[in-house]
């Protein structure tokens, strides 16, 4: 694609980067076959091609972006299946990214949407805020039904339907040493919303990765990995929490480490581009990109290394969704099948396996309507597929199924630590006694 930024704006390295991913589209229109939006909505301006143009202008231009333009962009599910369809390689994910940080810095959004956007970057990063949260939302459930008839209140809605009607304890933060042969020594990185929604992953990956030979430690001073206030445009927050992390890692790196273990595969993506976030950082570009080529989603290491002996796995059919920062931010596809496969599972991918699911990050909470209709699409084309259980990759794809469906949702890290010796998955465990 043509542009015609000027010298002065190639200055700005943000800008040079996506002057850089415009010039390499060529207006095939690939994306648009596998994009969510365009699929559901049939508007060229909320498919990639569309939204490439919308911000071109608005950036070659330097305009103020306009209610229309934020709401295309709004609605970008930053699944990036736009990514692996397109065969120019245009890195879509750096463009929008500065598009919304571009947006964030000059629009002054409605103050609901400030609202609710102030409230998420405020607390879901930080894990005690949202422990607090979201036990204040299981006494206020009762007011969703009626903030769904308020003008602007489908967020708040939608925030409360998310919300479990119990929390688990914390996540235990203890390390442990490796059984048997050692391999290795891992950091596993500590998560915002899967520790306080599901401990029981961390607790599953220490496990399988004892088991496996790695000794399992966890960084102190670690963080939220950025990525919500990342993609929200708050680029300033995202790059604290960045820096934070790079300084915790660093002193992890001195004692010698083979791996960050990641088992959100969105923090997983984030973390993997932190070379490219922190590039024009000279105290910390460096190690960030050291940082980025360690870090390891927990299903990516243990093909590498392969599973611990173990027990035989039940014949349980599993029907394996693969998270979009996975498959499409990633490159992750074969690796989770393969170590079900292997484990004993009898595992299948449902229809349109490459179609985001609608958790999105906060997208579910943000773009409520629109998560909905494509979370019953997974669901439905889940169940075609008759699965005992469910397997995935993402804290968030897993709290956007699990009402959807009448099967139990885990992570895969829990079935297959079962399968290697582990304990059976707590959702498992609830039905079959």
């Amino acid at each position: 694609m043509q542009t015609r930024f000027t010298p002065q704006q190639l200055n700005d390295p943000a800008m040079a980067a996506s002057e850089a991913v415009i010039r390499k589209c060529v207006h095939c229109g690939f994306c648009t076959a596998t994009c969510p939006t365009y699929l559901m909505l049939g508007d060229e301006l909320d498919s990639p091609r569309g939204r490439i143009y919308l911000m071109k202008e608005m950036l070659e231009n330097e305009q103020q972006p306009t209610a229309e333009v934020v709401r295309h962009i709004d609605r970008c599910l930053s699944c990036l299946s736009c990514m692996t369809t397109c065969p120019s390689g245009v890195n879509y994910m750096h463009l929008v990214d500065h598009a919304r940080a571009y947006i964030e810095e000059r629009y002054d959004r409605p103050w609901h949407e400030r609202l609710v956007r102030g409230l998420l970057a405020r607390t879901l990063p930080h894990p005690r805020r949202m422990r607090a949260a979201l036990t204040m939302a299981r006494w206020t459930r009762w007011l969703g039904p009626a903030l769904d008839r308020i003008p602007h209140a489908g967020p708040l809605a939608a925030m409360l339907r998310l919300a479990p009607a119990r929390l688990p304890a914390p996540a235990s933060k203890k390390a442990a040493g490796a059984q048997g042969k050692r391999r290795g020594r891992v950091v596993v990185l500590q998560g915002c919303a899967d520790s306080v929604l599901r401990p029981e992953i961390r607790a599953a990956t220490v496990a399988i990765l004892t088991r496996a030979g790695f000794d399992v430690d966890f960084a102190q001073g670690e963080g939220c990995c950025g990525a919500l206030t990342w993609h929200l445009g708050r680029t300033d927050e995202g790059l604290v929490s960045a820096r934070r992390n790079v300084d915790a890692w660093r002193k992890e790196m001195a004692r010698g480490l083979d791996a960050i273990v990641v088992t959100a595969s969105g923090c997983g993506t984030t973390v993997k581009d932190y070379g490219f976030i922190l590039r024009d950082d000279p105290g910390y570009a460096e190690d960030a990109a050291r940082i980025s080529a360690l870090a390891r989603d927990v299903v990516e290491l243990l093909a590498d290394c392969g599973l611990p002996r173990g027990r035989s796995a039940p014949a349980l059919r599993v029907a394996y969704q693969s998270p979009c920062s996975m498959r499409h931010g990633q490159k992750i596809t074969t690796a989770p099948l393969a170590l079900l496969e292997s484990a004993g599972f009898q595992v299948s991918e449902p229809a349109e396996a490459h179609l985001c699911c609608g958790s999105a990050g906060t997208y579910n909470i943000m773009q409520p309507e629109l998560a909905a209709r494509l979370g019953d699409r997974k669901a439905e084309s889940l169940a075609q597929r008759n699965p005992d259980v469910v397997a995935t990759g993402n804290v968030g794809c897993a709290t956007q199924l699990e009402s959807r469906l009448g099967v139990p949702v885990v992570h895969t890290v829990e079935l297959l630590d079962w399968a290697t010796g582990g304990t059976m998955p707590l959702r498992l465990a609830a039905i079959a006694t």
